[in-house]
């Protein structure tokens, strides 16, 4: 039943030309030096994806070039975020022609649905594709909570195989756990209660700040599995400062800056999204260099 997936699945970027049209090239580099990194997998488009951002047709392309790039050397789960099923489904089986190894599905966007309508819009994409699903849970973001009687119903949808658990309140990790054993692999899903999922029995993380600082991320989910707790406080209480602007909602331009801060992207966002500015942007780079100035694992 399970994925197989476990570690760190940095919620990757999508860059941008100076048009903003897509820059594949780049886009590319980014996922490409995530994986020499040493993460365990990618989530492409994404929230910090901007998957709400891009056309049709450039998801689709974007998608390919990622599977290109990496080249079967990590698990590539693309985010299926659509305004409605109908569109869920269409691009749910076009990833899997394109060569995608998973999905990563959210509720269909603007509409809030009612539990029943929330189950069977998952159930009619799980049903347009063989491929494994991660559902996303963020209920802050989008209005709605998956909660236990939903993931019940589903039980029978085996492809439907994981969570990506983002709601603020580490006790649902251990509540998921107890109604449903192995059923479902669960991923700690926001930034800053990451170390306490992994702690409680998650698989893996789906980080926004692996795209700044991959080695730490990388650090932090090894001395976990190893249970060297001590480490894994120390790295986490480093890394807290940032890690608590995945909750906020500018955490995409707060993301893209600090990859163009550490050199390693650019921040560019597609509107209504605008670069930080002002007071905002001062205190998210005084908090990046900082950061870089005492990282506990990557070089200065």
């Amino acid at each position: 039943m399970t994925t197989g997936w476990h570690g760190v699945f940095p919620a990757a970027t999508t860059q941008f030309h100076e048009d903003l049209s897509v820059d594949i090239d780049a886009t590319q580099r980014v996922l490409d030096a995530l994986v020499n990194d040493g993460v365990n997998g990618l989530i492409v488009m994404g929230t910090c994806g901007e998957n709400n951002s891009l056309d049709p047709e450039e998801k689709r392309t974007i998608l390919k070039a990622a599977v290109e790039v990496v080249n079967g050397r990590v698990p590539v789960v693309t985010g299926v975020s659509e305004f409605d099923t109908r569109r869920a489904s269409a691009y749910a089986r076009d990833a899997e022609k394109i060569g995608a190894d998973g999905l990563m599905v959210l509720p269909a966007m603007v509409y809030v649905p009612k539990p029943h309508e929330l189950v069977a819009h998952f159930k009619t994409v799980a049903e347009a594709t063989g491929l494994p699903i991660m559902l996303y849970n963020n209920p802050p973001a989008y209005r709605v909570n998956i909660g236990a009687e939903v993931l019940e119903a589903l039980d029978g949808v085996k492809n439907i195989k994981a969570v990506k658990e983002s709601a603020p309140d580490p006790r649902r990790f251990t509540d998921l756990i107890n109604a449903f054993g192995d059923r479902y692999d669960i991923f700690a899903g926001l930034d800053d209660v990451a170390l306490e999922g992994l702690m409680l029995g998650a698989k893996g993380w789906v980080s926004g700040l692996t795209s700044a600082f991959p080695a730490e991320s990388v650090a932090l989910v090894a001395a976990a599995d190893r249970g060297d707790w001590m480490e894994a406080r120390r790295i986490y209480r480093w890394f807290m400062p940032l890690l608590h602007l995945d909750a906020e909602h500018d955490l995409v331009q707060s993301i893209k800056l600090a990859e163009q801060i550490m050199g390693r992207g650019s921040e560019r966002v597609r509107m209504p999204r605008m670069p930080l500015e002002g007071a905002r942007r001062a205190e998210v780079t005084a908090m990046v260099e900082k950061a870089a100035a005492t990282r506990p694992v990557g070089g200065k």
